[in-house]
């Protein structure tokens, strides 16, 4: 299947990676009245995929939109004039758009991907299992909960999966600070039969920016 997907880039803005938080609190800030910028009603937050969702990759801020996200994203990318992160203002002169119908889903090629950010797998209960485990044992349990994070997100995005995610993991473990504590992370990347579009996030907190990947 295809989905509408739009990234919009500031180039000549530099953050650090830590700062797609700080992105995603200026624009939810901005747009509080569209529960899909920030995933929250009054009554509390909304659990599903984000269809909207901020990064920084290499320096460069980003924004990326999918489904009904997409021309949203792609309506701010072209009125966002500046941005303020902790009361330091960034004026937004250029922007790069790429707006399209991608392919997303199960596929019968493989497609190799790479984390630009870390993937956030873990949470309370498997991180003590993960870290009792041995490397083959590992390597069962993340594969297995990278397939969950894809099945996840498929559903979502109303994406029928009719046949079986391979995928073959290739990651090694990194040290994040991750709202003040310190957390198990991934860096590395994944081979699967399973198109997703550049810069969406798998795993935890990826409105934050987490688990962002980009196709070889």
């Amino acid at each position: 299947m295809h989905i509408n997907y739009t990234c919009v880039q500031y180039p000549d803005v530099r953050l650090r990676m830590r700062d797609g938080a700080k992105i995603r609190g200026f624009f939810a800030k901005t747009y509080s009245s569209e529960d899909r910028m920030h995933n929250h009603t009054d009554t509390g937050p909304i659990y599903r995929y984000p269809v909207v969702q901020y990064k920084v990759i290499e320096g460069i801020p980003t924004l990326v939109g999918v489904a009904d996200g997409a021309n949203l994203i792609l309506d701010v990318g072209i009125c966002t004039e500046e941005i303020n992160i902790e009361n330091t203002r960034f004026c937004l002169e250029r922007a790069e758009i790429n707006t399209n119908s991608a392919p997303f889903g199960i596929c019968n090629d493989i497609h190799k991907y790479i984390f630009k950010t870390p993937w956030l797998a873990l949470n309370q209960n498997n991180s003590e299992k993960y870290r009792k485990a041995d490397e083959l044992a590992k390597d069962s349990l993340l594969s297995k909960i990278l397939i969950g994070n894809l099945l996840s997100m498929a559903k979502s995005l109303d994406c029928r999966v009719n046949e079986q995610i391979r995928i073959k993991l290739n990651v090694i473990p990194i040290k994040v600070n991750f709202k003040g504590k310190s957390m198990i992370a991934f860096k590395g990347g994944f081979k699967a039969n399973f198109d997703i579009p550049d810069y969406l996030g798998v795993g935890k907190s990826v409105s934050r920016g987490y688990g962002s990947i980009e196709k070889q």
